[in-house]
Order: C-alpha cells, then structure tokens, then sequence
C-alpha cells in the first residue's frame, strides 16, 4: 500500500483573507472558489500542494487561536531561510520562533498565519 499526501484543510473565520494571505505571503496560486457569496471553500495550489480553505460558520468559529488535535504545522522549504525570514517580518508576518538549528543542515523558524494557524519555515542543507 502507497500513500501520498493529495491536500490539506484548513478551517478559518475568513476564507478569503487567509487564502489571500497565502497567495500574498508564500506564492499560492488560487485554483478555484466553491459557493457564492459568501465563499465556502477556496482552492489553493501552494508548491505543488494542494490547500482547501473552508469558511467556518460563524457559530462554530472559536473567538481566539486554539490549539487543535490534528494537523499541528504546515512546513514550507525554501532555499534561503535568512532571506525568507526578513522578508516575512518586512511584510509584518507574526513570528512566533526566531530560526533555530535543528541538527546538521537543517534550520527552522515558526511564523503564525490566518487564525493562529502555525508556519514552519525550514531550510535543508545536504553535505
């Protein structure tokens, strides 16, 4: 047996102004929008991942960031993590951990997104 991660789901109090933060923050592409108005679902396409953003109801949104058994981080690689890093905190992304080392190539930091949802930030380097 074979799996392979086909997406992932976030719930979020605005739809839209998480997927626009996506799109504007890490490159997204919006692949499509489900519902009228206002929009149930939105489609992104985040590296190559799949990223389904539903609305919440308004009576089942909690009021504050809440931790949720499930899904605990998204981690997104990039090349340069000095790099990404100021340019995240130029665009006043919150960051919730300044980048630490982890171990022999590898480097992480934490930013927060949409909802409270955590970002990990990471570089790998091989030797």
């Amino acid at each position: 047996m074979h799996y392979a991660c086909d997406h992932i789901h976030l719930r979020s109090r605005d739809a839209m102004r998480a997927a626009t933060f996506y799109v504007e923050t890490f490159g997204a592409r919006e692949v499509k929008r489900v519902g009228g108005d206002p929009v149930q679902r939105v489609v992104l396409d985040l590296g190559g991942l799949t990223v389904f953003i539903e609305q919440a109801p308004a009576e089942t949104a909690p009021a504050g960031p809440t931790p949720c058994l499930g899904l605990e981080h998204v981690g997104l690689r990039v090349d340069d993590l000095d790099a990404a890093m100021a340019d995240l905190e130029a665009r006043g992304v919150p960051i919730r951990t300044g980048i630490t080392e982890r171990g022999p190539g590898l480097r992480i930091a934490f930013v927060e997104g949409p909802d409270g949802a955590l970002i990990e930030v990471l570089e790998r380097k091989t030797a």
